[in-house]
């Protein structure tokens, strides 16, 4: 999948920190607690990255070595990321909620030479092991020469779970940072001045992308809240440290608005969501709270965020956005483009610069995801007249009700609002052999009426897209980011069903 560049010998990290270089005292980092921050300049940024790629390198590491991350939730994640990347080495982060046992199952695959391992993270055995506190020491030494190459050349691995539930690892080349500049006007409306909180650990590819490399690379300000700090502090962090652009998943706005109608931060121009869906009614009430708007994206592991919102271009109600300037986006059916205003797959060109390498050793699965030029998403969508975007949910979420095929989504944001609903799924699930329903799966205090919900259906809803089940849940099942996981619902009804009326 080559990609045509006016880059040649290039490096991701060097490239996130050169802007520092003009603002050497300027402060890059701000790690926010409830009564401190622990700041970090671009001048100590770069040395502690540089002198970490030096140790990594002095630890017997030669470029093109995988290195596995197990570290934790604090600024030793992203200068450890970066030090490998400027020392020519392949970093894997992976989240610490791994338990050991699912770690040790990526080995065979990533077989890395080495493992950055903080000792409160689980991690399985390895021959070499980098300690963080051996990791903190190699801050002070002295800088890395940047290891420069083709930009197509593999950077990092990432993993995600995609639609099948399992771990894949994601292969992605140093030119991938080149695509996210694309979001800067496409989407944040990012300035050098700007200070951008987000809401989300280091260790989060949302928030190593969004939250930290982003803003670096734009010279700007990233503030990021101390591990354990709650959502309902987090508007009190946001007004006392002057931050300009907030980015969360859509649960952290729901979370933070819950018993609010006000939120004064005067220094904020928008919001940013990514993840999953904003509900619309979240949304209204972040507005409503805040005088500010919130801009949506859409992307995924493998290309990052492509379609978005932004100050320039806001989205038209119920629509992610457009494709960002320079992105090529269309919408497929298996024959080909779709017709405007007709249901297809989102789908990407091969030549978009932050489009994956590749699944790690596997050919075939890689190949499978296109349809001639265009990568396949498997999120199904819908693009207006103006290129404007509205996005319909996975494909193997999809329903279907008498012929017709429903979103979920549409279903969701409908009842989103329904009195005493605190949140809600939907999903199709099977009654009896052969008949399939829609449902609505919902969280409340208490259990609702369903009558009442049903009428409440009518008044939003064409006949075909009503749920014909309504069932109480104590929580809607999330994955680690957040997202709603719609498989598990359909999973856990018919598990329910089978087992009887004992146990449904």
């Amino acid at each position: 999948m080559a990609r045509t560049t006016a880059y040649t010998d290039f490096n991701l990290a060097q490239h996130v920190l050169r802007a520092g270089l003009a603002t050497p005292d300027k402060v890059a980092l701000s790690l926010l607690s409830a009564d401190t921050s622990e700041d970090w300049c671009f001048d100590r940024l770069t040395r502690a990255v540089r002198g970490t790629g030096t140790g990594l390198r002095a630890a017997g590491l030669a470029p093109g070595d995988v290195v596995l991350m197990r570290l934790g939730n604090t600024p030793d994640f992203p200068i450890a990321y970066l030090g490998a990347l400027a020392a020519g080495l392949v970093p894997v982060p992976t989240a610490t909620a791994l338990t050991e046992g699912e770690v040790a199952r990526l080995l065979p695959d990533l077989r890395p030479a080495a493992i950055l391992h903080d000792p409160d993270v689980p991690c399985p055995p390895h021959p070499s092991r980098i300690d963080v506190d051996d990791l903190r020491a190699m801050q002070a030494l002295p800088p890395v020469d940047w290891h420069l190459g083709d930009p197509d050349r593999l950077g990092y691995i990432i993993y995600t779970s995609g639609t099948s539930g399992r771990p894949t690892a994601v292969m992605h080349a140093h030119r991938a940072i080149l695509a996210r500049q694309m979001m800067f006007d496409g989407w944040y409306g990012l300035r050098p001045e700007d200070r951008m909180l987000h809401a989300g650990a280091f260790n989060w590819t949302f928030t190593l992308g969004t939250g930290l490399m982003d803003p670096w690379t734009k010279g700007a300000t990233a503030l990021i809240p101390a591990p354990g700090t709650l959502a309902a502090d987090l508007p009190e962090l946001m007004a006392r440290h002057g931050a300009t652009l907030f980015a969360a998943a859509p649960g952290v706005y729901r979370q933070m608005l819950k018993g609010r109608d006000h939120l004064a931060l005067p220094d904020l121009r928008h919001g940013l969501s990514a993840g999953e869906k904003l509900n619309p009614v979240v949304r209204d009430a972040w507005t409503a709270a805040t005088g500010t708007p919130v801009y949506e994206a859409f992307g995924m592991s493998e290309c990052s965020t492509f379609i978005s919102g932004c100050p320039d271009h806001p989205a038209t109600p119920g629509a992610l956005g457009r494709a960002q300037a320079g992105r090529q986006v269309a919408i497929l059916s298996e024959s080909g483009p779709a017709a405007t205003g007709e249901v297809g797959t989102i789908a990407i060109h091969r030549s978009d610069p932050g489009l994956m390498l590749g699944y790690l050793g596997a050919p075939e699965q890689t190949a499978a995801r296109f349809q001639g030029d265009w990568f396949l998403t498997g999120d199904q969508g819908v693009m207006d007249a103006e290129g404007q975007i509205t996005y319909l949910g996975r494909r193997d979420d999809m329903m279907n009700a008498g012929g017709f095929r429903v979103s979920p989504v549409e279903v969701e944001a409908a009842l989103a609002n329904a009195p005493g609903v605190t949140g809600v799924g939907a999903a199709e699930v099977e009654v009896k052999p052969g008949v399939s329903v829609i449902a609505a799966f919902y969280t409340a205090p208490a259990p609702l009426d369903d009558a009442a919900l049903a009428r409440y259906a009518e008044r939003t809803l064409a006949r075909y897209k009503q749920p014909r089940l309504y069932i109480h849940l104590a929580a809607l099942p999330t994955g680690a980011n957040g997202k709603l996981l719609r498989r598990r619902l359909r999973a856990e009804f018919e598990a329910r069903k089978d087992a009887g009326p004992d146990q449904a």
